[in-house]
């Protein structure tokens, strides 16, 4: 596998010359190909399996359901769901859709938690949902002395 950036501002006569120079330290496979604009360089993946994978899932019926409580249990996927076509087409079935995702989290130790008026994530036992901290707004205080002025 290859990954490519672009350079900018080298230009290829120098990068010509640092090949040159390189070309004595590495075999010519390791020296990276030049293009126009971009440099290939060899990406070394020891693991391509990713160890946690973020789904977006699209809410249209209820049976859509199943990707994501599929992904409830393998235990490795955060799911971002869109609920708005449901919600549009039919707001019994998708307050069916989420009790039914709401228990398969609770029985798996997840977390769900809505964001804005038309999102869901749904995160397994390992990842939970960052609320913040609600704290209730101060009391005014009373100021420390009625009748003096105050100082700019």
């Amino acid at each position: 596998m290859h990954l490519a950036f672009q350079v900018r501002g080298v230009k290829m006569a120098v990068w010509g010359d640092i090949r040159r120079k390189l070309g004595s330290v590495f075999t010519t496979e390791d020296i990276p190909e030049v293009g126009e604009d971009y440099v290939e360089l060899a990406a070394d993946l020891k693991d391509s399996k990713a160890k946690v994978i973020i789904k977006p899932h699209t809410l249209n019926k209820f049976d859509d359901i199943r990707g994501v409580l599929n992904a409830i249990r393998e235990g490795t996927t955060i799911s971002i769901l869109n609920i708005a076509p449901l919600k549009e087409k039919d707001i019994t079935e998708l307050k069916r859709a989420i009790d039914k995702i709401k228990k398969t989290v609770e029985a798996n130790d997840g977390d769900i938690a809505g964001f804005g008026e038309n999102w869901l994530v749904v995160t397994p036992s390992f990842a939970k949902v960052d609320r913040g901290e609600r704290v209730p707004p101060a009391a005014p205080t009373p100021p420390d002395d009625a009748g003096a002025e105050e100082e700019l």
